[in-house]
Order: structure tokens, then C-alpha cells, then sequence
């Protein structure tokens, strides 16, 4: 594993020594795991985000670069 450095305030660092003093685990593993998570999250929402904008296009009558075209033109 890679060692890194963070700087924390200190009220996070704190509760960040208690929630890991009460799982009984080393504080950087408690770190690991929310990193972890908070990735699956965010890899999840760009998942969620493709899913809900595909196939927007597929009712429309016009060309993706003619459209872009035309917008510009309009500027």
C-alpha cells in the first residue's frame, strides 16, 4: 500500500478515533472503507447519470452534428 498525509479538523479527527476505538480497527482501515464507499457512490452516479440521458436522442428528427451546427449559427 501507498502512504499518504491528510490534514483533518480536528473535531473529524477526533470522532474519526472514537468510530474506529469502537469497531476495533485501526483508524486507517475505517479511512480505507470510506473511501471505498464514497468511490462505489460516486461510480454509481455516473453509471445512474448515463443511464437516465441514454437514448435521449433517439426521437429526434435531426442529425447530432447538425444540431451542434445550428446552434453555434444561432450564437
Amino acid at each position: 500500500m501507498i502512504r499518504t498525509i491528510i490534514s483533518l479538523p480536528r473535531e473529524i479527527k477526533v470522532w474519526l478515533d472514537d468510530y474506529s476505538k469502537k469497531k476495533n480497527k485501526p483508524t486507517a482501515e475505517t479511512i480505507r472503507e470510506a473511501l471505498i464507499q464514497y468511490r462505489e457512490k460516486v461510480e454509481s452516479e455516473k453509471i445512474d447519470a448515463l443511464s437516465i440521458t441514454a437514448g435521449i436522442w433517439s426521437e429526434k428528427k435531426i442529425d447530432g452534428n447538425d444540431y451542434v451546427e445550428k446552434s453555434r449559427a444561432d450564437w
